[in-house]
This record gives structure tokens, sequence and C-alpha cells, in this order.
């Protein structure tokens, strides 16, 4: 499936509850029509305790948008 956004280039969110927010695009899932944007839809996932994270607890990421809801700037 062709997208009209690749890795790297900046987007601003036109749709949503995120409207307005800008970032770059961290990735691309064409296949499910999903970008991840840097700082556009901040995520909070629960986590056990493991070597990598010894505290355990939320962890804050970013989470994908619609493909449709991203508009490419310049």
């Amino acid at each position: 499936m062709k997208t009209h956004v690749k890795k790297g280039d900046e987007v601003e969110i036109i749709a949503g509850n995120h409207k307005g927010k800008r970032g770059t695009v961290l990735s691309v899932n064409a296949a499910k029509g999903q970008v991840v944007v840097e700082g556009g839809r901040k995520v909070k996932k629960a986590t056990k305790r493991s070597e990598a994270n010894p505290d355990g607890g939320l962890i804050e990421s970013d989470g994908p948008v619609h493909i449709s809801n991203v508009k490419k700037l310049g």
C-alpha cells in the first residue's frame, strides 16, 4: 500500500483528540494504516519489574495515529 508520508517526515495531526500537534514520523505501518508521530499521541503502559526496568510501573511512549489523520508539512 502506498502512503503519503514516510519515516523522518515532518507532519501535523489534523483530526482527533491530538489535533494540531506536530512532530517527526518515527514509523509507518502501511498494512494497518498507522503512523507513529514523535510527541503526537502519548500512551501509558503498565509494566512488571524486570532486569531492564527494576522499578516497573508506568512507561509513557508514542502511540499510533491513523494515516488519514496526518498531513505532511513542507
